[in-house]
């Protein structure tokens, strides 16, 4: 991997090499994250890529470039692109309703209250269909079974819909919540939900291949981004690193042991909106095919207005998230955050009391995996750990903050 001297790109060095030893000293010597590895480039070249920690528990293998990450709701991004690449070809429409590609969904109503479990009255029918706008920007009224919040996330729990590792494939995912009334009418809210999962349903339906094999052709390959993918094969699974959750009381916790990982088998539900793994490089190629306006090394992915509309706030009213959302959880702070096709969007900087810029857009994922792109100074980060939940700590924040403040 070539580094690029970090001056040469408006960087203050001593201040960038302040981020490893941050990190070090907050996160690792204190054992809340297993590992911390951080990329940040600026105009397509890389300008600090810093790694630290286990890959593995009890070894002394450290993490490196080549290391493999569950990535989550990194997921998204792709698979939002991915169907964007479908607009582009007239085989659907940003504004299509959603049951023409997936009938499952048509008649689906709105929950109205009282009663829980399945079949769920009253229900009302919605204002507006679904539409894939709604399923880009999470206004569908879809949820997710570990929002604890009402009873159709319950019924989403008790029917295991968004289990990616049993129960059932994209077919019956889609059957599944057909048969289950929505938290509000699609257009009037936002909430965090299995939206992308759906939107993968549509990618599958209209091009007419298995969505790992759209990626795979269609982005991966392309964007020569090899350690990517639903799966780890077995000559990549010394590269995986174990992953971790938060347990009250006991710390962190193993979640998924590399070794025995249910990433090294192809899981029955591709879950577009959480199902890959990658590596910062890979993702990388990905951030800078973005920031190119959908392009890198000669291929071209997407046109320069797509991405243009991709990244603009499509909220209702050109609202924010602070305003419209009903979600316990999701990978951004709400206040001065605009949501567009895939996703986070900065509308107002100081409302986040964060450096940043307007028009910058980002997400992350459970495992605390984050990556942002600032178009107006040219660079994005991208950050890979592994530890649920997301939002335990404010690195995001930190990491955002140290990144701004080494610019010079």
């Amino acid at each position: 991997m070539l580094m690029k001297a970090p001056e040469k790109h408006g960087f203050d060095a001593a201040r960038l090499n302040l981020i490893p030893a941050f990190l070090k000293e907050r996160y690792l010597d204190s054992g809340k994250l297993p590992n911390a590895q951080i990329l940040i480039s600026h105009d397509g070249e890389i300008v600090h890529f810093s790694s630290q920690g286990a890959a593995i528990e009890g070894s002394d293998k450290a993490i490196d470039e080549g290391s493999i990450f569950r990535i989550a709701s990194m997921t998204k991004p792709i698979t939002s692109v991915g169907f964007m690449m479908l607009v582009e070809d007239g085989k659907v429409a940003v504004d299509t309703p959603v049951h023409h590609i997936l009938p499952e969904f048509k008649g689906i109503g709105v929950y109205n209250g009282g009663g829980s479990g399945v079949p769920f009255l009253p229900v009302t029918p919605t204002a507006e269909p679904m539409r894939m706008l709604d399923l880009l920007r999470h206004t569908s009224g879809l949820t997710y079974g570990f929002q604890n919040r009402t009873n159709v996330d319950a019924a989403y729990r008790e029917g295991k819909i968004d289990n990616w590792h049993g129960g059932n494939d994209l077919d019956g995912f889609v059957a599944a919540l057909g048969k289950l009334p929505l938290e509000f009418s699609p257009g009037t809210a936002w909430n965090y939900s299995v939206s992308t999962d759906v939107l993968g349903a549509v990618i599958q339906r209209v091009s007419g291949m298995p969505l790992d094999q759209y990626f795979a052709e269609k982005i991966f390959k392309p964007l020569k981004m090899d350690d990517t993918g639903f799966v780890v094969s077995d000559g990549k699974v010394d590269r995986l690193t174990d992953c971790y959750t938060f347990v009250a009381g006991k710390g962190r916790v193993m979640y998924d042991r590399a070794s025995e990982s249910a990433w090294r088998r192809q899981p029955k539900l591709l879950s577009g909106g959480g199902g890959l793994v990658s590596t910062a490089l890979d993702y990388h190629r990905f951030c800078q095919m973005c920031a190119n306006g959908g392009e890198l090394d000669g291929v071209r992915l997407l046109g320069r207005k797509t991405l243009d509309l991709m990244t603009m706030n499509h909220l209702p009213g050109k609202s924010d998230l602070s305003t419209l959302s009903r979600s316990l959880f999701s990978e951004t702070q709400n206040a001065g955050t605009g949501f567009g096709l895939g996703f986070a969007v900065t509308e107002d900087v100081a409302k986040t009391m964060i450096p940043g810029s307007a028009g910058e857009y980002y997400w992350g994922g459970m495992f605390s995996t984050a990556f942002f792109i600032d178009p107006v100074e040219r660079l994005h980060m991208v950050f890979m750990t592994q530890l649920s939940p997301s939002g335990l700590y404010p690195i995001r924040r930190e990491l955002k903050t140290l990144i701004y403040s080494s610019l010079t």
